[in-house]
C-alpha cells in the first residue's frame, strides 16, 4: 500500500530527466526537467513536501539512480515498462506526460517492479553477456569466412567445420585456390578475425569458470550442473540472469523466460499461440540449447559424475531425477512425432522447473 505523501514518476533519460510529483494532500502536481545527476536529482526531491516515493521505468540507464536514492533514505521503485497500463487511444507521448503517469501510477499501487540485482550479480551479469556478444561475433565471423569460400567454389568435406583438421585445411588447401590478390587479402582479414574473436571467447570463458569456482553463486552453479546439459558456464549464468529464484515457482519460472504459449480464449473459445519470448532472452537461449542434451539416451558418463561430485547428495538424487524424466519426455515426443523443435521448447520449459527445484533446495 502507498504510504508516503508524495508520488514521483521520472522519465530517465541519458541526458535529461522528466520529473512529476503529486501531493496527496493538496493535490498539487510539481513538475520540472533535471540533468542526470544523482545530486540533482536527489536536491530536487528533498525539497519536497515529505515523505516521497520515487518511480522509473527499468532501461539502458541502470540501476544506479534507484541504489543512490535508496542509499538517501528515499524509496524507489524501478517499474517493467512491459507491464505499465497505459491509457487506451492516447496517442501523444511526451517525457513530461510519461513522468506524470508514473507518479499516478505509483499512488495506485499499479506498478511491477523489476527486481534489482546486487552490485556483484549485475558485474557477473555483465560478463555472461560480455561473453554471450562474443558468441555471437564469433558466429558471424565464421559466416563471413565460409560463405567466402563458398562464393570461389571451396567446401570443406572433411568432417565437422572449426576443428583442428578444419583449421589445417582452411590454411593449407582453401587459401592456395583463392588467386586473386584482393580476395586472399579478404580472407586474411576475416580468418584473423575468427582467430582473435575465439582468443576473446576463451578468455572470457576462463573469467566465468574462475569466477564460478569462488563466488556467492558457486553452491547454485554445483546444484545446477546435476543436470544434463548445464555445465560450468551455462549454470553461472542461468545463476546471474535469474538471480532471486525463490521468487518464483516450479510453474511461473516458464512464464519468466518466456517459454509459455500465448493465448487467446474468450467465451468457450481457447486458442493457443507459439510462445510468449517475454522476460529473459538470455536464460531462455541457454534452457533452449541445454534441453537438446536430454534427447540422446541417458547415461551416466565421467563428466557427469564429477559434476555430480560437487554437489549435495540431495542435489544429485533430485538431478537423476530430472534428467530420467526429461529424456522420457522426449522419447513420448518422439514416439507421437512431434517436431522437434517444437518438443525442445516444450522441454526446455519443463526444464526451467527442475533447474529451479534445484536453485533453491536447501543445503
Amino acid at each position: 500500500m502507498f504510504t508516503e505523501r508524495t508520488s514521483v514518476g521520472l522519465d530517465v533519460h541519458a541526458r535529461s530527466v522528466a520529473a512529476a510529483a503529486i501531493d496527496g494532500v493538496t493535490g498539487e502536481l510539481f513538475q520540472t526537467k533535471l540533468t542526470p545527476s544523482y545530486e540533482h536529482v536527489r536536491s530536487w526531491l528533498t525539497g519536497l513536501p515529505g515523505p516521497v516515493a520515487v518511480a522509473y521505468e527499468a532501461g539502458p540507464t541502470g540501476f544506479g539512480l534507484y541504489r543512490d536514492l535508496m542509499a538517501a533514505g528515499i524509496r524507489c521503485e524501478v517499474v517493467a515498462p512491459s507491464k505499465l497500463q497505459k491509457p487506451a487511444g492516447d496517442r501523444v507521448k511526451t517525457d513530461a506526460k510519461d513522468a506524470i503517469h508514473l507518479a499516478k501510477l505509483l499512488r495506485l499501487d499499479e506498478i511491477t517492479s523489476v527486481s534489482i540485482p546486487s552490485v556483484d550479480q549485475e558485474a557477473a551479469r555483465d560478463l555472461v553477456r560480455a561473453r554471450e556478444d562474443c558468441r555471437g561475433d564469433l558466429m558471424r565471423a565464421r559466416h563471413r569466412l565460409s560463405k567466402l569460400l563458398l562464393r570461389h567454389g571451396i567446401v570443406y568435406y572433411g568432417g565437422r567445420a572449426w576443428t583442428g583438421k578444419h583449421d589445417i585445411w582452411l590454411r593449407h588447401d582453401a587459401l592456395p585456390h583463392l588467386t586473386a590478390r584482393a580476395t586472399r587479402l579478404t580472407f586474411d582479414n576475416d580468418y584473423e578475425t575468427v582467430l582473435s574473436t575465439k582468443a576473446r571467447r576463451d578468455r572470457l570463458d576462463g573469467a566465468i569458470e574462475a569466477m564460478a569456482t569462488e563466488s556467492d553463486f558457486t553452491p547454485i552453479v554445483h546444484r545446477l550442473g546435476c543436470l544434463r546439459g548445464i555445465g560450468t558456464l551455462t549454470g553461472f549464468a542461468l545463476a546471474v540472469e535469474i538471480g532471486d529464484w525463490h521468487r518464483f515457482t516450479g510453474n511461473s519460472i516458464g512464464s519468466y523466460v518466456g517459454l509459455v504459449p500465448s493465448e487467446y480464449s474468450s467465451g468457450s473459445s481457447r486458442t493457443l499461440g507459439s510462445i510468449t519470448k517475454t522476460g529473459n532472452g538470455h536464460a531462455r537461449r541457454l534452457l533452449v540449447e541445454s534441453a537438446w542434451h536430454h534427447r540422446p539416451s541417458y547415461r551416466v558418463g565421467k563428466t557427469m559424475r564429477d559434476r555430480w561430485e560437487l554437489a549435495p547428495a540431495a542435489a544429485r538424487v533430485r538431478g537423476d531425477e530430472g534428467n530420467r524424466r526429461l529424456h522420457q519426455r522426449w522419447v513420448k515426443f518422439n514416439e507421437r512425432k512431434k517436431k522437434s523443435t517444437i518438443a525442445d521448447v516444450a522441454i526446455a520449459r519443463e526444464l526451467a522447473g527442475w533447474c529451479w527445484s534445484l536453485a533453491v533446495l536447501e543445503e
